[in-house]
């Protein structure tokens, strides 16, 4: 087991945010979580990621320094360091040498396809290479665990993409489990094996899908009918999930 969450639930004040909610994470396998705003879908990623606790319930995560990388809907780097520097800061916090820390650092950005943009400023960078910069530091410790918060929402299309490409090519190399949260039914089926519905917050699991096919997705796979009729099946149960909460 990767990580999971056991009957978990999360309530600020008298406001019910999550829950119960139960999810368990093999290791190597990536699951996105699909819901309408305001679900915990993000709740949900902060307690398996330690940056929060349950009201009620059970996390059980791996709790190693490096074992676990999170990546935001922003990029959040350092807007005075390097891309190299953004990169090398996990590693040089956990005490590894700085000519290693920076080796690897460069070595990360180079499979994000970022090699020679070592030295550039965050302000230098476009919205696309800024995340790929946050998606190399979030790798540069090797995880065994990579909490994907809506990293593509503020991306164009074709960007959307490429990085969705970029992270199934650094899964294939590294395996790590994946949970991966958006409001995007077909991302979400292109990404993942599993995929998980919630309803509308308090958000509970309201189904699941195995997605077939295999990883990474092949070109073309968006256009083959088993990909449209999972959509479809995924969509009508998101507009249950969400009619059942109305």
């Amino acid at each position: 087991m990767a990580a999971a969450l056991d009957n978990v639930e999360v309530t600020y004040g008298a406001r019910a945010a999550l829950g119960p909610f139960s999810l368990r994470l093999e290791p190597g396998e990536i699951v996105a979580l699909v819901g309408p705003s305001g679900c915990g879908k993000s709740t949900a990623l902060r307690l398996l990621a330690g940056l929060e606790q349950p009201t009620r319930g059970r996390v059980e995560r791996l709790a190693g320094r490096g074992e676990t990388s999170v990546v935001f809907q922003a990029p959040t780097l350092m807007p005075w360091a390097s891309a190299e520097a953004n990169v090398a800061l996990p590693l040089e916090l956990a005490k590894v040498p700085r000519e290693e820390a920076r080796a690897r650092a460069r070595e990360a950005l180079a499979k994000v396809r970022l090699a020679g943009a070592e030295g550039a400023k965050p302000a230098q960078l476009s919205g696309g290479m800024a995340m790929r910069v946050s998606l190399a530091r979030a790798l540069v410790t090797r995880p065994r665990l990579l909490l994907l918060d809506e990293p593509f929402a503020a991306l164009d299309e074709i960007t959307r993409r490429a990085l969705a490409d970029d992270i199934q090519a650094l899964w294939a190399e590294l395996k790590p489990a994946i949970v991966f949260v958006t409001h995007n039914v077909e991302e979400a089926i292109y990404m993942a094996s599993r995929l998980v519905v919630m309803t509308s917050g308090p958000g509970r699991i309201a189904a699941e899908t195995k997605i077939e096919g295999p990883m990474p997705r092949p070109p073309g796979f968006r256009v083959t009918q088993a990909f449209r009729e999972t959509a479809e099946k995924v969509s009508h149960d998101l507009a249950l999930a969400m009619a059942q909460a109305a």
